[in-house]
């Protein structure tokens, strides 16, 4: 796990080499054990590195091949590494080191590409050839490692992280879209970011340019093709099983502790259990607690711990504590908050630095097997209107889940409420809030929702997992990457494994919403290896309790009262706002407002305090 960066010019101008440590070294928190740089002519790259496999110095990136050819920075965890090492002496190599890196480079080197598929990991790397003169740029099946690249000074410049581009003197500036995204949808799908001149490489793609600056950009994996050609599966319950108890192995290989990030909840609560009942020993996990309770699984989390004999840590954040954090996960994510848990993973990730430098995660496993409630609202859209009757009853609409509800129930185009089921904000909030006629509009979501239809037609409920697998799920594991990166841990998130993704995918809807809290598959495989309580508890997640805080917390409630002032409301999407009677209304107690003010209050404090990090750098 690491942090990447680099520069290719498509001219003969010479890289250079303070600006390419610049980039890699505002990296550092990916990587503070080792550091290095490749310079020659026209391209640099750089590398910060976090040791998790062969932690000694012959993991030092950039790493280069035997027959000097190909130069490889590489962020992530090729976890079926040790499955080639017999593959690879039969061609006559020798290992010199036990990195996944080594073996990684050797299989580019016999196979280019074409070895992708055969890749187990979560992985962002960048591979420069030095006898074609060109330059790979690779990400994995889901995109659980980031990689970000701009267009600048007739070059490419990329990194595992906006501000490293950010560091060169890249323009800073919006994208419309980008906000409209932010917004309305909560966070920029697709390849697009917030800013106008930073680009991602998707999931599943890779990119390859050259010193005159032809770009080939391609997809190596394509969920919808998998999903087609996957075999019937028998016994989907025991091949579940099994399948995620090998995923929680094989992502148990390092040469460090590996620790689990634990909210008490099924999803990580089975990862716990996978380990347990594979005789895994010494674990430690972690958690965030909370003093409401209706917010809280910690206790959970203890005592599931401590049945297991394990190491159980625990933290609560309050008041300046939770304002440190949600600073520092500011900068870290480059971008204002989304999910609004990110202070508390990251404050919990600290916790955690301490014990482990690997945790696991149960990311993934609600857009896989249908864990939110919100998809319950697609099994019969046409009750969608009969619910939006009942938004005049006064009472009933004062409840923010059900003026949740109310609202969705007013979208009448049947693809649109799918594209915005994991939104907070709607069509029609749009106009009434923002005063903004146009809905944000996005392609790469479109053409998702397409491939969702064509797989399953009339069945806007596993559409709406296959759409949250290529959307929502994205921003999770940019948090999760974000957050725990910046405190020098690696995550993992075993629901991930690309079997699951694809077997799952091809399953009967009955394994995913049988029962009144859905999941069906995951409770049917560890009904007997996990408590009952556990098992039927409600579901809560990381979900934090924004409205207590920005009310009842006199440091979040100093930054709440200072955004009146702030120069975020002469931006376009903003400047029909009134803080100052949002605010009030707020203080009144009209909850109907938090999915409102949160965006906003999350703009302003990235928006105050990450350009002023920056220009201290």
């Amino acid at each position: 796990m690491c942090g990447i960066n680099g520069i290719l010019y498509f001219d003969n101008r010479k890289v250079d080499k303070d600006e390419l440590i610049k980039m890699r070294d505002i990296l550092e928190h990916r990587g503070p054990d080792d550091s290095g740089i490749f310079i020659e002519d026209n391209i640099g790259l750089g590398h910060r590195r976090l040791s998790i496999l062969d932690t000694s110095s012959a993991g030092h990136q950039p790493f280069i091949s035997e027959n000097n050819r190909y130069i490889i920075v590489l962020n992530g965890e090729i976890y079926n590494y040790k499955s080639f090492y017999n593959e690879i002496k039969s061609k006559g190599y020798q290992l010199k080191t036990g990195t996944d890196t080594e073996v990684l480079l050797i299989l580019f080197e016999l196979y280019g590409l074409e070895i992708l598929p055969r890749l187990k990991g979560m992985f962002a790397f960048a591979i420069w050839d030095k006898l074609e003169k060109k330059l790979f740029l690779v990400r994995d099946r889901m995109g659980v490692k980031p990689l970000y690249y701009s267009f600048y000074k007739n070059g490419i410049y990329f990194a595992s992280e906006i501000k490293a581009l950010f560091r060169t003197g890249i323009n800073i500036e919006f994208s419309e879209n980008g906000l409209d995204e932010y917004f309305f949808n909560r966070f920029v799908s697709g390849e697009n970011t917030l800013f106008r001149s930073v680009k991602k490489i998707l999931p599943g793609h890779y990119m390859i340019l050259d010193n005159n600056g032809n770009v080939q950009y391609r997809k190596w994996w394509d969920l919808k093709t998998e999903i087609q050609n996957q075999t019937k599966i028998i016994n989907p319950k025991k091949w579940f099983e099994e399948v995620f108890f090998e995923s929680v192995n094989l992502r148990m290989v390092s040469d460090v502790p590996v620790g689990v990030l634990l909210s008490g909840g099924l999803d990580s609560s089975s990862i716990l259990s996978s380990l347990y009942h594979q005789n895994y020993k010494d674990i430690n996990t972690f958690s965030v607690a909370f003093d409401e309770t209706e917010h809280n699984e910690a206790f959970l989390a203890k005592k599931l711990s401590e049945e297991y004999n394990y190491n159980f840590h625990s933290i609560t954040l309050n008041d300046e504590l939770l304002l440190e954090n949600l600073i520092q996960s500011t900068y870290y994510n480059d971008k204002p908050l989304m999910h609004f848990n990110e202070p508390h993973l990251l404050c919990v990730s600290k916790l955690a630095k301490d014990k482990v430098k690997v945790l696991l995660s149960g990311e993934g496993a609600d857009e896989l097997i249908g864990g939110y409630v919100r998809y319950k609202a697609l099994k019969n859209p046409s009750l969608l209107k009969a619910v939006s009757v009942l938004s005049k009853i006064e009472n009933l609409n004062k409840k923010p889940r059900l003026n949740k509800l109310f609202r969705y129930s007013k979208i009448e185009n049947p693809d649109d409420l799918v594209i915005y089921n994991s939104s907070n904000i709607y069509p029609e909030d749009i106009e009434k809030f923002y005063g903004i006629k146009q809905h944000p509009f996005n392609s790469y979501r479109y053409s998702i929702m397409d491939d969702a239809k064509e797989l399953y037609p009339n069945n806007p409920q596993r559409q709406a997992l296959y759409f949250d697998q290529h959307t929502y799920l994205c921003s999770l594991l940019d948090r999760n990457d974000r957050c725990t990166m910046g405190t020098s841990i690696e995550c993992r998130e075993p629901f991930l494994d690309e079997r699951l993704i694809a077997g799952l995918g091809t399953l009967d809807d009955k394994w995913f919403f049988t029962g009144k809290k859905g999941k069906f598959i995951l409770k049917s495989a560890m009904e007997n290896k996990l408590p009952s309580e556990i098992l039927n508890f409600r579901k809560i997640g990381l979900s934090a309790p924004w409205k207590d805080y920005l009310l009842n917390y006199p440091s979040i409630k100093n930054e709440l009262e200072d955004m009146v002032n702030s120069p975020i409301f002469e931006i376009k999407y903003l400047d029909n706002i009134n803080p100052k009677k949002l605010i009030q209304e707020l203080k009144k107690g009209n909850d109907k407002l938090v999915p409102f003010m949160m965006p906003i209050f999350m703009f302003h404090i990235w928006h105050k305090y990450y350009f002023q990090k920056l220009s201290k750098l």
